[in-house]
């Protein structure tokens, strides 16, 4: 294989940000850290200076993106809460109350098989043990999927409300 030939693909695994200014190396390593990160740690991680990387985390502290923890270092995290807004916000504007209503209700339906297949509540209650081996892959997609059904739902929810709010008539 030429070099030419893996340009086309996804950047390499240690470098999933190259290519990208400081910028956007610094927001994508925020994006994937799991636990709250010191700048030189963020640094690091988007292959730019601790202080580049305070000055775009500052930013994005401003911005709501991430959270900003004080202390002996100061600490970066993602703010989730940020990014769901942004996601209902996007759901809102790209669909209508009966479209949103309609998703609602479908994502319900699968939920409720999900919860009457697994005589459960949520997937956490599931013991994925209680099953045959060969079974178990399914069962764990199975729970993904559900786990992903129940937060679409709520986020489709939020932004049915949204919309259905901001379409009420006045009462003036």
């Amino acid at each position: 294989m030429t070099d030419d030939a893996g340009r086309d693909g996804p950047p390499p695994f240690d470098r999933p940000f190259e290519g990208e200014d400081t910028k956007q190396r610094v927001y994508g390593a925020v994006l994937h850290a799991r636990d709250p990160m010191t700048a030189a740690e963020i640094a690091d991680r988007a292959d730019c200076s601790a202080e580049s990387a305070r000055t775009h985390l500052s930013f994005y502290a401003d911005l709501g993106i991430v959270i900003r923890h004080e202390g002996r270092p100061v600490r970066y995290e993602r703010n989730d809460d940020y990014f769901e807004w942004r996601r209902v916000n996007e759901l809102s504007r790209e669909h209508t109350v009966d479209e949103l209503q309609a998703r609602v209700s479908e994502l319900t339906d699968r939920v409720e098989e999900y919860q009457e297949e697994y005589d459960a509540d949520t997937p956490a209650a599931v013991d994925v043990l209680a099953f045959d081996a060969e079974r178990v892959d399914d069962v764990y997609a199975d729970l993904g999927d559900w786990a992903t059904a129940i937060e679409d739902r709520r986020l489709h929810e939020r932004a049915r409300q949204k919309v259905a709010g901001s379409t009420a008539p006045s009462h003036s």
